[in-house]
């Protein structure tokens, strides 16, 4: 039995953490209730703990955990910002965490008039008519947006759109959205001197496939984090041919209070609140991805929509008979609504503004700070994140993006996103944030310098990385093959 394993196997024969309440079940009911041949035939092979056992166990597991609320968090596109404590206590009020969906509207007063405000200040933000907050997540509101989409063109009596276009730089939920909804994608190329649209490619995607196209699927700024100056004759083009635009909200922190989607010609958008919008996430949730429309969409939206009574009370009315249905369950994942409502209000016009160039300043920071030791993708001001790469690590010494990525866990940061676009080789996708200190910055390019140095110098040390974690580098390709996601008693913990 390994040192790990000793450490990681707890307890001992009759030590007890809790007493639990007398069996309530009679047990000539358990006949009925649970079958013979379905009991257990032997006690299950459970640890016997103490309670300081259990607490310290998942109290020491927790810290082996990385969060923005333990260290720098620079995951490209992924806006892993600072959530301020206030959105937590407000979406913990009882009157917000302790109601149900299907109490009556008049014991949920407060709690429709935070959805119908919410929705009128993204519609402000995104420069959209009405808002529906359903879709639990991003991708969601992408696949919602695309079914609005498909609506429309089918009120039209165009159901033969059947083509999305996608630039090649996209988030890979766009072409897997776009193929849900039954749509077929075709990819525009990357101008590789701006690093926005190929308008000449787009033209001619246009000329062939016009009549099929249904619509565009853009960020701007792009996940390069380059916002497209000929983001307008984008939008001419794709409307002359009847198609629509879709805004995919993954970088929208770069733009509240700068600019709008609306004002840039998009039809539909959508927002990753609880990115922009400050909510705790990651390993799969929680999320809310609601989607604004332009006017001429507003038909189509999932319903019941929340509205303000003459009297001033708050209640649901119907989306309408154009409408696609609902998307999810009940109206949306209320707790993050709340945040985003929080964070909006706190902020206002003017402190959302500041957030947004905040955001770009760090990121032209770092960018500029870090472009003598790593080579820039697109060596041009960035929004709120940036793409350098490690292709010159990797020719030099045969070091990846990925070990650079492995090497900074040993200073206590996480990495950033490595290989993404896919259009840049060796890419690592850097987003600080506006909520990280200029001391913090400097922290994570003294770092990202010093692995250039030893790149040069020690190249193993790099190779080998990390070094100081719980958990040395794995098998990445056997751990995404062969998962063991089950511990046993007695079980040995091996790791490469």
């Amino acid at each position: 039995m390994s040192v790990e394993t000793l450490i990681f196997e707890k307890g001992a024969p009759g030590r007890r953490a809790a007493n639990m309440p007398a069996f309530d079940i009679p047990m000539e009911s358990l006949d009925e209730l649970l079958p013979a041949d379905m009991r257990r035939k032997e006690e299950a092979p459970l640890p016997e703990v103490s309670e300081i056992e259990v607490v310290r166990h998942y109290t020491h597991l927790s810290q082996r955990n990385f969060g923005v609320d333990s260290g720098f968090y620079p995951l490209g596109s992924c806006t892993m910002k600072y959530n301020p404590k206030i959105n937590e206590d407000m979406a913990g009020l009882p009157g917000f965490a302790h109601i149900h969906p299907l109490q009556p509207d008049e014991t949920v007063q407060g709690a429709i008039q935070v959805v119908y405000e919410l929705e009128r200040y993204l519609a402000e933000i995104s420069g959209m008519i009405r808002v529906t907050l359903q879709p639990s997540a991003g991708a969601h509101g992408e696949l919602t947006g695309l079914m609005l989409i498909k609506a429309y063109h089918q009120s039209r009596d165009e159901g033969e759109r059947n083509l999305v276009l996608i630039p090649d730089n996209a988030h890979g939920t766009n072409p897997a959205s776009a193929t849900l909804a039954d749509y077929k994608v075709v990819e525009v190329k990357t101008n590789p001197e701006t690093g926005g649209v190929d308008l000449e490619h787009l033209h001619k995607l246009l000329q062939q496939h016009g009549k099929s196209v249904a619509a565009i699927m853009l960020t701007n700024p792009n996940t390069l984090g380059l916002f497209d100056s000929n983001i307008l004759e984008v939008a001419r083009q794709i409307h002359e041919v009847g198609g629509q635009l879709y805004y995919d909200g993954a970088n929208a922190n770069a733009v509240m209070g700068i600019t709008r989607p609306g004002d840039m010609g998009f039809d539909v958008v959508h927002f990753n609140l609880h990115k922009t919008c400050s909510t705790p996430h990651g390993g799969g949730g929680p999320g809310a991805g609601p989607i604004g429309v332009k006017g001429h969409l507003v038909p189509f939206l999932p319903g019941p929509l929340p509205m303000k009574n003459e009297d001033g009370s708050y209640s649901w009315e119907d989306a309408g008979p154009q409408s696609i249905g609902k998307v999810r369950a009940n109206l949306g994942n209320f707790g993050v609504l709340v945040r985003a409502y929080t964070y909006i209000r706190y902020n206002g016009p003017d402190g959302l503004r500041h957030v947004s160039e905040s955001a770009i300043l760090n990121a032209n920071y770092v960018k500029h700070s870090l472009s003598e030791d790593y080579e820039i993708a697109y060596p041009l001001i960035c929004q709120h994140e940036f793409v350098a790469t490690a292709r010159k690590q990797k020719q030099e010494a045969g070091v990846t993006a990925t070990d650079v990525a492995k090497r900074l866990l040993d200073f206590g940061m996480y990495a950033p996103t490595t290989y993404f676009p896919l259009i840049v080789p060796e890419a690592l996708m850097i987003e600080p944030t506006e909520t990280e200190t200029r001391e913090t910055l400097d922290s994570f390019i003294a770092v990202m310098k010093q692995i250039a140095e030893e790149t040069r110098t020690e190249p193993e040390v790099v190779k080998t990385a990390p070094h100081t974690t719980v958990i040395g580098r794995l098998d990445q390709a056997l751990a995404a093959r062969k998962p063991n996601l089950r511990w046993m008693p007695g079980q040995e913990i091996t790791h490469s």
